[in-house]
């Protein structure tokens, strides 16, 4: 059972801290999109927390109010909205659909369908702003072909069933690593572009939506050839910024098959073979008898762009530090 978490995420990137109705309606809409916001109590006092960060297709923030307030923002328009409430409930409406969010089901807002949002006092939540066309971006490679229509997701995120769980899992583990430092930091990396991709995947494949069906039916299983030429592309391009993305391209499949079919014949997925295959040539390079590179270029030419990330996979891997020999 997931109980209210009232901890305040991401103190260190304010965004807004005011108690004018106001300013809290025009400096929200700037993040995300025009809206109306009324107190449900003109005498009651407002006292708005919002911090957010931002990757490159999706934000991640946390909001509250301080008061029961009254949202429409009408259309969402250019982005789906995630919301996972942390302490007290929200009333949504949505696509005709009338739910209460609470810390044990959250909402899943389409960008197309208009919306209306209830916050009780105690209210906060982690919202997750994800970028439309990313959404429709990363579909595509799933089901390896063009979209029929918009993707439309049920609005109600139900955290109690085994798909709800996996779903809370991925993002609040998100959250937390943002929490942390780890992610969403300047200048972004290849890790964060591959969360960006693996939390709208685990949107696609575990909430239902109209395009269900669709990514099912083309989760069938890769020829041995496919996954060869997955293998050859990503060793010929191991220096370079490559996703799962051009992975599949380049093997003529999906992205959902080719991940299945790597788990099935490798056990791994094709960016842990991907960082594998790149350690291994690190390895050899650092353990080379003469003209040794020094452990920042050898880390940049097999395609880390993160040192500290660097070390701690190559010591995982090897057992010692890549600045260091083998221990005996």
């Amino acid at each position: 059972m997931i109980h209210p978490l009232h901890q305040t995420y991401f103190s260190n990137y304010s965004v807004l801290r005011t108690s004018d109705l106001e300013e809290a309606r025009t400096r929200v809409s700037q993040k995300f999109c025009d809206h109306r916001l009324d107190l449900a109590d003109r005498t009651a006092r407002l006292s708005v927390a919002h911090n957010a960060v931002r990757g490159t297709h999706l934000s991640v923030n946390y909001l509250s109010y301080g008061a029961e307030v009254m949202v429409d923002p009408g259309y969402l328009g250019a982005f789906y909205l995630f919301q996972i409430p942390l302490s007290g409930k929200a009333l949504i409406r949505h696509r005709g659909d009338e739910i209460t969010a609470h810390a044990r089901a959250g909402t899943l807002l389409n960008p197309d369908r208009p919306t209306r949002l209830h916050w009780d006092a105690e209210c906060s939540q982690l919202l997750f702003q994800i970028d439309r066309t990313h959404l429709e971006t990363v579909a595509s490679a799933l089901t390896g072909a063009p979209l029929p229509g918009p993707v439309r997701f049920d609005m109600s995120v139900d955290f109690s069933t085994s798909n709800g769980q996996k779903i809370h899992r991925s993002f609040m583990a998100c959250a937390k690593a943002v929490e942390r430092g780890v992610l969403f930091q300047r200048p972004l990396s290849s890790l964060d572009a591959q969360v960006e991709f693996d939390l709208v995947q685990t949107l696609l494949t575990q909430q239902n939506s109209n395009i269900s069906h669709i990514i099912t039916r083309a989760d069938t299983a890769a020829r041995p050839r496919d996954i060869r030429r997955a293998l050859d592309y990503m060793h010929a391009k191991l220096g370079e910024p490559i996703t799962i993305t051009d992975i599949a391209q380049a093997a003529d499949v999906n992205i959902r098959t080719l991940q299945k079919s790597f788990r099935q014949t490798l056990g791994l997925t094709p960016m842990q073979v991907l960082r594998n295959a790149r350690l291994d040539t690190a390895h050899y390079l650092l353990m080379a008898r003469c003209n040794t590179p020094s452990v920042s270029d050898t880390a940049y030419s097999t395609g880390f762009s993160h040192l500290g990330r660097f070390s701690s996979y190559y010591r995982g891997r090897f057992g010692h530090r890549p600045s260091e020999g083998p221990q005996p």
